[in-house]
């Protein structure tokens, strides 16, 4: 599969690549909120799925399922993190009917996605759906200059003020924010400049 800059391939990168140990430090992560039936949306070439079979120690993960919409890259996930509790598939978030396809979850992960679609409140509304009651969502978006304004990547559709990704899942959830620089993700540090944000949700009457 050949690199094209927008998935990332770690088997088709330099190791010390930051883009790459950003994103894996995403599904280190996750790992700590992992259990249950794990629902990966966007998961690409289907490494974050690895990462976290790998982490999970006290074997908490039933089964986690990696869905993208990209065919190319399902095939891939399938051939090389081909795991026992891994499942693949084609299918598009856009899609309201994929909630009925797949069902429900107690983790979902959604890295990187929201920021490629113009269908937003649609997508996190269908994720609400999927979500089972005390599961926990966790979704990451890079920082932008906000909705409808141009943004420095060709594959996004727009970048979100930090109010602007908060108040699309209040809608939906409880929302804690984090912040990520590097491999680094905290509660936002006022001294600190970041790159990205990691929201981790539960559902509204969830305490978790």
């Amino acid at each position: 599969m050949e690199y094209t800059g927008e998935r990332i391939i770690p088997e088709s990168m330099n190791p010390k690549n930051g883009m790459l140990k950003e994103h894996i430090a995403r599904y280190e992560f996750a790992s700590e909120y992992s259990e249950g039936r794990v629902l990966d949306l966007g998961c690409g070439v289907g490494y974050g799925v690895e990462i976290l079979l790998d982490l999970d120690d006290e074997l908490r993960i039933t089964q986690v399922t990696g869905v993208d919409w990209d065919q190319e890259s399902v095939e891939y996930a399938r051939e090389m993190y081909g795991y026992t509790k891994a499942v693949f598939v084609q299918g598009d978030i856009r899609q309201e009917r994929l909630s009925d396809q797949l069902g429900s979850f107690d983790t979902i992960i959604c890295y990187e996605v929201i920021e490629h679609l113009h269908e937003d409140d649609m997508v996190v509304r269908t994720i609400a759906k999927m979500l089972k009651p005390g599961g926990v969502l966790l979704i990451s978006t890079p920082f932008g200059k906000g909705k409808g304004k141009p943004c420095a990547s060709p594959f996004h559709v727009h970048q979100y003020l930090e109010t602007e990704f908060i108040e699309l899942l209040e809608a939906y959830f409880n929302v804690k924010m984090y912040h990520q620089v590097d491999v680094t993700i905290e509660k936002p540090d006022p001294e600190k400049k970041y790159y990205l944000m990691v929201a981790v949700c539960s559902h509204r009457e969830n305490t978790r």
